[in-house]
């Protein structure tokens, strides 16, 4: 298995993930650009992490980056579920 390839049973875990930081973002009234930002990563890595459609692994300085721009604990985005959609 290639560096960037995801095991797919972790598949669903990154794409969550992803949502959960888009969500927490959006609920925060922020931009992709300014967490980005604050994140020390760029826009575009940013929208492959929280688009739903792509599978983009990162690393743990980068959640740890994240957690921090959005002020929340890094255990906390991992431990954070959506609510079930109808």
């Amino acid at each position: 298995m290639s560096k960037k390839e995801v095991e797919f049973g972790n598949r669903d875990r990154f794409v969550e993930l992803g949502l959960i930081i888009a969500s927490l973002r959006k609920m925060q009234g922020m931009s992709q650009e300014k967490l980005a930002e604050k994140a020390k990563i760029s826009r575009s890595h940013l929208s492959s992490i929280e688009a739903p459609n792509i599978v983009r692994p990162f690393s743990l300085e980068v959640l740890y980056n994240i957690a921090d721009a959005l002020g929340v604990r890094a255990g906390d985005l991992l431990n954070a579920t959506l609510p079930p959609t109808k």
